[in-house]
């Protein structure tokens, strides 16, 4: 049997980046099981299962467009401290929660702390980035 659209799959993998850096795996976990077709992981990730059977392995090199999408400047903004709490202690690289004027919180990433000002991040974290996935199919779920 091998995966088609629509089929529930279970997966191992390890996520690297172009320097070798791993980012995600499930060693140590139990196996990511997602619908194929359904959108609930990176549409690189869904197509390079399609066509593979129990026990198989396989390396997938997923360009960013196929992950999470470039980078938007748009999302990346400089703020003024006097907008955070005056007690807040700020480091870059932190995660922040931020409302937009609809009320949804989002999460932003601290990019750079300044005296006077930090500069956040909306986009992803992998957003821009080509990723390799080494990934072995271990059930399909009937």
């Amino acid at each position: 049997m091998q995966v088609q659209d629509q089929h529930t799959v279970r997966v191992h993998y390890k996520g690297t980046l172009s320097d070798g850096e791993v980012f995600d795996s499930s060693e140590g976990r139990e196996p990511l099981e997602f619908v194929v077709g359904a959108g609930q992981v990176i549409p690189g990730f869904e197509n390079g299962v399609l066509g593979m059977a129990i026990g198989e392995e396989r390396t997938l090199n997923i360009p960013s467009d196929e992950a999470y999408g470039p980078a938007d400047d748009r999302l990346i903004q400089e703020v003024g401290r006097d907008q955070l709490p005056p007690d807040m202690q700020v480091e870059e690289g932190m995660m922040l929660s931020s409302t937009l004027p609809n009320g949804q919180q989002i999460p932003v990433r601290v990019d750079a702390v300044t005296d006077q000002h930090i500069v956040i991040n909306a986009n992803h974290p992998l957003a821009g980035k080509d990723l390799t996935f080494a990934i072995t199919l271990v059930e399909i779920v009937e």
